[in-house]
């Protein structure tokens, strides 16, 4: 699906921001750049180097001498912009964004994004069917190209591969919890014999919180182990 997703940079004045925003791309498995009007020459060797091996994204990078040409195989286009713009056109936050993309599914859309300097001008703004403004600092909202774009890319990606990731780490089987009832009765049967509770009145609130404490963590069997010896050696002379 994410092929169906192609990014724009509307007059980049970097090389460097061009091959960073490559490599965010292909971080998360998208390969359709579209540059319009670059104001350096393009491709050079400071955005194959930032590019950090998304070559293939810089080389087949396509050049236009205008928006309407690069706009021409969306279906839809969501222009980003660091300001809400005074134009009759739909501005949209990132919630209103992941739902764009969940209804529209079959359609090819478009990212579209301005100049380092300036930003997309009205007219960049008016091929599009969507501002979407990245929610950052009141004291500091514009953000670098590469940074807006990875941030883009990140969302879309979470979205369409919800179901498919899979976080690869060890599953530990929490104790059960006559194991970790044992444990604690040792516990406190220690603290007890240390005349921990004091005052006595507070005991019961003081257990209560014990319990809290030691359940909240959920410990495995060999947590617990390690946990039982702790207490074990505490009680020795």
């Amino acid at each position: 699906m994410q092929n169906k997703f192609g990014f724009i940079l509307v007059k980049p004045q970097l090389g460097e921001n061009i091959g960073a925003c490559a490599r965010s791309m292909k971080n998360f498995g998208f390969s359709k750049l579209s540059i319009v009007e670059p104001k350096i020459n393009f491709p050079n060797h400071k955005a194959k180097a930032t590019s950090v091996g998304a070559y293939d994204i810089i080389n087949k990078a396509k050049v236009f001498d205008n928006i309407e040409d690069a706009i021409n195989s969306f279906n839809l286009i969501v222009s980003l912009s660091a300001r809400k713009r005074d134009i009759n056109k739909k501005h949209i936050s990132i919630k209103d964004f992941r739902k764009i993309i969940t209804k529209n599914r079959n359609l090819n859309l478009g990212l579209m994004f301005g100049p380092e300097a300036s930003g997309l001008s009205n007219r960049d703004l008016s091929f599009s069917n969507y501002i979407l403004q990245i929610p950052t600092s009141t004291k500091f909202k514009s953000l670098n190209l590469s940074h807006s774009l990875t941030i883009i890319c990140y969302e879309i990606f979470k979205l369409i591969n919800k179901k498919s990731i899979k976080i690869n780490s060890p599953k530990l089987k929490v104790s059960t919890k006559s194991k970790i009832s044992s444990v604690l009765k040792h516990l406190v049967n220690l603290l007890d014999k240390k005349d921990f509770f004091i005052p006595t009145e507070k005991k019961h609130s003081m257990l209560l919180n014990i319990n809290n404490l030691i359940y909240r963590l959920e410990p495995n069997d060999k947590e617990l182990r390690i946990l039982a010896s702790i207490i074990s050696s505490l009680s020795k002379k």
